[in-house]
């Protein structure tokens, strides 16, 4: 069936799944020895799968692997790629600071095993995306260096028809958990001189392990929390830790005015069976006024 629109707004240009922080270790451990985060992996894609969508992309922003391990990352590509082509959609693999850049280049992307930031440009039907390498050999912290800036300068000279979307691992946002403020991107005011007077439309980050928006340089930010394990903010900023629940990924929808960012938890639980495409085909098939009459006139008391 043909999209209808339903209201004031024409459907989405382009349809994005955000992940982000698989965080997979090699053989199959637990890690932390408690979050089975490939049976999470999993879990998650079948998620995916069930929304019933043909994404433009799957993009993971960073902490693909937890150490770094080779097996780790073939473990990774052995879950997502035959998602992803079933779904017939490109994956973005973005760097966090817990993957390794020669492993990742190599055990991932089939690239030469180099400290080269893991960095790209992919155009979906006119949307522009840049993925970002903020890891730093070494250092769990965030940073853009003088040559990645300047790179994303370059590219960021001519516009794209639909605009241009960021990802990259570490979020230039403030978290009100401090253990995320000790390792924020830094140099935000360098990145923000770049994306200044651009087509950047969204920046999509991960990192924090929760779900989260701002805005920086006047550019929403939008990150997706983990797939292995998310923090637990019912707690006092300083006693936040991670637990095994509350996993979700994004919807990304791109509208010519508008980006939206569902967030989509990954939960098994039982739902109502009042909506469904045939539902939606009875109210594709009314007028306008006639569908408000049915759904939005409230009976009469």
């Amino acid at each position: 069936m043909q999209p209808v629109q339903f209201g004031s707004h024409p459907p989405a240009r382009r349809v994005i799944v955000h992940l982000s922080d698989t965080h997979l270790l090699g053989g199959d451990r637990m890690l932390g020895g408690r979050f089975d985060s490939l049976t999470n992996l999993r879990a998650t894609l079948d998620a995916v799968e069930r929304l019933g969508v043909r994404p433009d992309a799957l993009v993971f922003t960073g902490d693909i692997a937890d150490l770094g391990e080779p097996d780790a990352y073939r473990a990774v590509r052995a879950a997502v790629e035959p998602v992803a082509e079933r779904l017939g959609a490109p994956v973005v693999w973005v760097a966090g600071n817990h993957d390794e850049r020669p492993e990742l280049r190599r055990d991932l992307l089939g690239l030469d095993p180099t400290e080269e930031p893991v960095t790209g440009v992919w155009d979906l039907g006119g949307l522009r995306l840049v993925a970002l390498d903020s890891s730093v050999p070494g250092w769990h912290h965030g940073d853009l260096d003088a040559g990645q800036l300047e790179w994303l300068r370059q590219v960021l000279r001519e516009p794209a028809p639909l605009g241009t979307l960021l990802a990259l691992h570490h979020p230039p946002l403030p978290s009100h958990i401090p253990l995320f403020d000790i390792l924020e991107l830094r140099h935000q005011e360098e990145l923000a001189e770049v994306i200044a007077g651009t087509d950047v439309r969204g920046i999509l980050a991960g990192h924090l392990h929760y779900s989260t928006h701002g805005m920086f340089a006047g550019v929403p930010v939008s990150v997706a929390a983990a797939t292995c394990y998310t923090m637990n903010l019912q707690r006092a900023p300083e006693e936040v830790n991670g637990m095994d629940a509350g996993q979700s990924f994004h919807l990304v929808h791109v509208y010519d005015d508008t980006i939206t960012h569902a967030v989509v938890p990954v939960v098994d639980a039982p739902t109502g069976d009042f909506f469904s495409a045939e539902w939606t085909e009875r109210m594709a098939a009314l007028t306008a006024q006639e569908r408000l009459e049915v759904f939005s006139r409230k009976p009469a008391r």
